[in-house]
Parts: structure tokens; C-alpha cells; sequence
């Protein structure tokens, strides 16, 4: 089984999900299908097939967390060597065509947003930045085309 990486942050947000999921929103489902079966006829109760797919969906997320928290592997940004772009670490990139500016920290899959900056290292972008050095030029393939930028700094 292959681990995945996450920082300590990622993995708090994620048990946190899974908790709230089995004593909060589980339980509440459980009521929901109570209630809708104690109206009768199951077979035109709009509720219950209501709840019950409910159920299923929380099952299923219940899971998929459970099966992603096993396999993580946090690593702490703050111990990786900053001397190569490697996961955890914040880079500044230089869009050589446009002169933009951006930052990002390369992330895991379950932690990425982009809207706060934070890509996952098995993204096409993340991909073309990882193990790269300080003034290194980053090539990406990008549905509407190529995208060259300078590797700024790493922080």
C-alpha cells in the first residue's frame, strides 16, 4: 500500500471530518430514517429513500477517510531540507511570459486549494516543480498550452 503525503495540518482536518461524521452527522441520520419509517408506507416515503441515500453517502465518506488516514504519512513542512523543491515547502514562481508572481506549497491530493495557494505534488504543476532548485525553469503542458515560469525561491 503506497502512504500519502500530508502535513500534520491535513491530517487534523481529516480525523476532524471523520469525528464529526460519526457522532454528529451519523447519528442525526440515523434519527432522520427513525422518523421517515414511523410515517408508514416505506414505498412511497420520499424521507426515507432521502435518508437512506444519506446513509450510504456517509458510509461511504466514513471509509474513504478511515482508508486515507491509515495510509498517510505526515511529514512536518518545517523539517524538509530547503535546498529542492519537495513537499511541504512553499515556492515562488515567476510566470516568464507574463513576469506574475505566485506562490504555492506543494501539498498532498486531500490537502490541495488553490484558492490559499496549496497544490498537490501529483498535479501536473506540482509534478513539473518537485525536485527542482532555486532559478530553475518549470515546463508545464497546459490544456491551453505551454507555460514556462523561473523558480523564484523556496521558503
Amino acid at each position: 500500500m503506497q502512504r500519502v503525503p500530508i502535513t500534520k495540518q491535513g491530517y487534523d482536518h481529516l480525523k476532524q471530518e471523520l469525528v464529526h461524521l460519526k457522532t454528529v452527522a451519523r447519528p442525526e441520520n440515523i434519527k432522520a430514517i427513525e422518523e421517515a419509517r414511523a410515517h408508514g408506507d416505506l414505498s412511497e416515503n420520499a424521507e426515507f429513500d432521502a435518508a437512506k441515500d444519506r446513509q450510504g453517502f456517509l458510509e461511504g465518506r466514513i471509509g474513504e477517510l478511515e482508508f486515507k488516514l491509515a495510509n498517510a504519512d505526515i511529514i512536518d513542512p518545517d523539517s524538509v531540507p530547503k535546498d529542492k523543491a519537495v513537499f511541504g515547502c512553499r515556492v515562488v514562481l515567476e510566470n516568464i511570459d507574463t513576469g506574475e508572481e505566485v506562490r504555492y506549497q506543494l501539498v498532498g491530493p486531500d490537502e490541495s486549494n488553490i484558492e490559499q495557494g496549496r497544490i498537490s505534488v501529483s498535479s501536473p504543476l506540482g509534478k513539473a516543480i518537485l525536485g527542482k532548485g532555486e532559478g530553475a525553469e518549470v515546463v508545464l503542458q497546459a490544456p491551453g498550452g505551454r507555460r514556462s515560469y523561473e523558480l523564484v525561491e523556496i521558503e
